[in-house]
């Protein structure tokens, strides 16, 4: 399992209402609905490399 960085989230609670019925609409946790959610969001503006990319560049080497 990889290393996960633990913080404190300040949300509305009306905004967590929403991921929560959102998690739940998904089979997630909340947890996981929030990391599924910023990873996506990370992912469409182009700020997060993909794994699969990063495996395969290692091996040209």
């Amino acid at each position: 399992m990889a290393d996960k960085k633990s913080f404190v989230l300040r949300i509305d609670p009306e905004t967590f209402k929403q991921i929560e019925k959102w998690a739940a609409d998904e089979f997630r946790s909340v947890n996981g609905q929030l990391e599924w959610m910023m990873t996506k969001s990370l992912k469409d503006a182009k700020r997060l490399k993909l794994k699969k990319k990063l495996d395969k560049d290692s091996t040209k080497e």
